[in-house]
């Protein structure tokens, strides 16, 4: 049996830290006991980008703001379908885990945050949106496990009606708010279509070779 390794803690403004776990040739980031995001499973999150591009009208010349780094699948299945001419702003407010995806997970990270299409923001994702006027045409969360503030508390503010509201203002007429979770919430779904959006949602297998859990994903258009 291979043994589990800790080789690195992030704290976390306003939480509890994370930690990074090596097992073999694969990274787990753990909160406590639970498994936020594998080396092995990176399919949902891959589709979170590429799905996001797929709804929009000139995806290659998008400009995108994720909310969180995580271990950046969001982001490289993005840059593998935007042209030179489109960007994207990565949100990240925990430094530790931009300092293991230039450590430990370099090679996983693929150079993808020296990418000159990437602007790399050390802010709290919130922050970026409720500051922005029609600026985005996709908001991508994928912050926590789900549309409520695991990671820190804080993030709550991001799926209420007021955080929605911030959303759609800050995407372009037609952008889409995308977000990650590991299962459904009829909840949020009211809540979406109650903030104006026109609601999509999808269950994808955690695996990009279609297997694994099926994690579920909101599309979330403006009008």
């Amino acid at each position: 049996m291979i043994p589990r390794e800790e080789i690195g803690v992030a704290e976390v403004p306003g939480g509890p830290p994370l930690r990074l776990v090596r097992h073999g040739r694969d990274f787990i980031i753990m909160l406590d006991r639970n498994e936020l995001m594998s080396s092995r499973m990176s399919g949902s999150e891959a589709a979170l980008g590429t799905m996001t591009l797929d709804r929009l009208g000139s995806p290659a010349n998008a400009k995108l703001l994720i909310g969180g780094y995580g271990m950046g699948f969001t982001l490289r299945a993005v840059l593998a379908r935007l042209g030179p001419k489109g960007r994207t702003m990565v949100a990240e407010l925990v430094p530790g885990i931009i300092d293991w995806a230039r450590g430990p997970m370099q090679e996983l990270a693929a150079g993808c945050l020296d990418d000159p299409r990437v602007t790399l923001r050390m802010n709290d994702v919130g922050w970026e949106i409720v500051s922005a006027r029609a600026e985005y045409d996709a908001i991508l969360l994928d912050v926590d496990n789900g549309p409520d503030g695991l990671t820190r508390p804080a993030n709550n503010a991001l799926y209420t009606p007021d955080g929605l509201r911030a959303a759609r203002r800050a995407l372009r007429p037609g952008g889409i708010l995308a977000v990650w979770s590991a299962g459904t919430d009829p909840a949020f779904t009211r809540r979406l279509n109650s903030a104006g959006f026109e609601v999509e949602e999808r269950r994808v297998r955690a695996r990009e070779n279609g297997k694994g859990p099926q994690h579920h994903l909101w599309f979330a258009t403006s009008p």
